[in-house]
Order: structure tokens, then sequence, then C-alpha cells
């Protein structure tokens, strides 16, 4: 997200346009966290993960009185159009707020799920395929080495996107997801025969809406007999140096917002 903010500044000075930012999301917006964000507020953050506003979970622009206060917010300071980056539901709120305030509304797509409409890669993404790519090669090792079946669950709600994307990569003998219906019986019978071709170790990649990882890591000791160890990535997921592509998407989203 900073590649794309410090964009967003860049270009909007280069315009001379003022440029406020909020704090802390939706929150912040409804509570008037606003500081006023200059060339040197964005120097040297192009290579940073994460946000330099900080970032919040906000039920409150949910409800009407939530999105009243945030109307209110921006009639306040005086706001021609609001760039809203993140997922489904920044934009959903964005979506309200233009409704409630008229005042013109852009989104910039950032999401390690790769789930928003209208693009092909979302903000983050291949930083979180690169994060997870490089945890997954270090599990092979292991893998090959104790001659075990690791299930590795990633990230990305009920979307399939991120652990495709990784297990393609990652070279995965399974990859489960939530888009495609699969059978655990099928599932275990690939595996014995690939134990049968010689193979001494596999590498399950599933995302975490495509069932509880626990269960299926257990149905696959219990139906194969073989050793097997879950791994969860979890939220070292959404951090880290923001990979080349990434920077370079989040700074074109920018300059054309």
């Amino acid at each position: 997200m900073n590649a794309a903010i410090r964009s967003v500044v860049r270009s909007a000075l280069h315009n001379n346009l003022e440029i406020i930012g909020f704090e802390r999301g939706y929150a912040g917006l409804i509570e008037g966290q606003a500081r006023q964000l200059k060339a040197r507020s964005v120097s040297g953050i192009i290579n940073l993960g994460g946000t330099i506003l900080k970032t919040r979970r906000c039920k409150e622009i949910r409800t009407p009185e939530g999105i009243e206060k945030a109307a209110e917010t921006l009639k306040k300071y005086g706001i021609d159009g609001l760039v809203a980056i993140g997922g489904d539901g920044t934009f959903r709120g964005a979506s309200e707020l233009y409704r409630a305030s008229g005042i013109s509304m852009i989104g910039i797509p950032a999401t390690i799920d790769n789930d928003v409409a209208g693009t092909d890669t979302t903000i983050g993404f291949d930083t979180a395929v690169n994060t997870a790519l490089s945890a997954i090669d270090k599990i092979r090792d292991t893998a090959t080495s104790h001659e075990r079946i690791f299930v590795v669950e990633v990230m990305g709600r009920r979307r399939g996107f991120l652990a495709l994307e990784v297990g393609l990569a990652g070279g995965a003998e399974i990859i489960l997801i939530p888009e495609v219906k699969f059978d655990m019986d099928s599932v275990c019978e690939k595996i014995k025969s690939a134990r049968e071709a010689g193979k001494t170790s596999e590498i399950v990649v599933m995302a975490e809406g495509a069932g509880d990882s626990r269960e299926i890591a257990k149905q696959i000791a219990d139906e194969t007999g073989y050793e097997v160890r879950l791994t969860v990535l979890g939220y070292i997921q959404r951090g880290g140096t923001p990979t080349a592509l990434s920077r370079a998407l989040a700074s074109q989203f920018g300059y054309h917002a």
C-alpha cells in the first residue's frame, strides 16, 4: 500500500492538488484523524510493506451512523475526492460514502486474496505469493529429508487464487481450493499411488476456505498411514518487502488514481 500512497501523493502534488491522509482507514475518517501529506511524507517508503497511514477494521462504516459521520468529515475538510485502497469491504464502504456525500470515490485494489473484480492482479498479491513460496521451498527440504507429507494452509478467505499460484510455483503435488470440489478419498489415493511410484514426500497446498486443515491433515494420515505435518502460514503472508511487481503495479494504480 505504501507504494500506492506514494504514487497518489506525488501525482497529486505534481498537479497542484492538496492531499490529506486519514489514518487507520475508515475508523480515522469517522474520527477525523487526518494529516496533510507532502512529498517528504512519502519519501523512502516504496520498499516498505504495509501502510504509513496504519489500518484498522471498522464495523461502524457499515452502519448509517458511521457513514454519516464519515461524510461529515469529508465535508469538514473540503475533500473533493477520496482514494480508498483495499479490498471488497473497502470498496463497499466507498460506495456507501459516495451515495451519502456525492463526493467522488476512486478505489485502488489491494488485497493478498486477489479477489477484486476488474483487475487481474491486486496490490500485495505477488508479494504474498513470493513470501508463501519461500516458506514452502523450506518446508520441501524438511518433507524430503524426513519423507513426510506436509499440508500447508495459505490465506485467501473464500478464494483460492493465492493457494493456486503458490501451489503451481512451489510444485505442490496437490492443491485444494474452494472453487473446485474435491473428494478426500481421491486425494489420499493419489498420494498412495505417488508413493507406490517411488515418491517419498508430498506437499499439499490448501486455501483456508477449502476446509478444516486439521481435519484434512488427520484424514490423510489415517487413510494413507504416512506421517503428516500441518503448517499454517498465517499472517507472515501479509507482511514483507514488496516485490518489484507489487511496487510497479501500486505505482501505476496510484498515478492513474
